[in-house]
């Protein structure tokens, strides 16, 4: 078995950490568009869309106006961390197209001490969709 250093033994018990919170969340912190939506209403979750750029298909969250969005493509995110809350408490929804990228950005914001944050498993393009239907008259 590999030796860890202190660095990576520090990164290991932070994850441990983010998984006990993750047990305490339904679905493990994976949940649907009806989820997401009630968690930016009505709890001010901010939204990350890390969709990746040729996979946006006409606007991205940020674009079609859902409120809190930020589209922050995932080959890119460690140039949008400064959009991160101060407040580590505050629910975060991280979605894409397939939840794979959005997998991958919440476990860094768990190692980052973040711990609420969830992952959208469906298509983000219908949340945009369900967002333009409710908003436009």
């Amino acid at each position: 078995m590999a030796k860890l250093t202190p660095f990576e033994q520090e990164v290991v018990e932070r994850f441990k950490e983010a998984i006990e919170l993750n047990k305490e969340k339904p679905g493990l912190g994976n949940i649907d568009i009806h989820k997401t939506r009630e968690l930016i209403k009505d709890a001010g979750a901010i939204l990350l869309d890390v969709t990746l750029p040729n996979l946006v298909e006409g606007e991205n969250a940020e674009e079609a106006g859902i409120p809190t969005a930020y589209y922050t493509p995932y080959p890119e995110f460690t140039e949008y961390l400064d959009i991160l809350p101060e407040d580590k408490t505050q629910p975060i929804v991280v979605a894409c197209r397939k939840a794979f990228f959005a997998n991958r950005v919440k476990g860094l914001l768990d190692v980052l001490g973040y711990k609420n944050v969830f992952v959208m498993t469906d298509d983000i393009k219908y949340l945009i969709e369900a967002h333009k239907a409710h908003t436009e008259g």
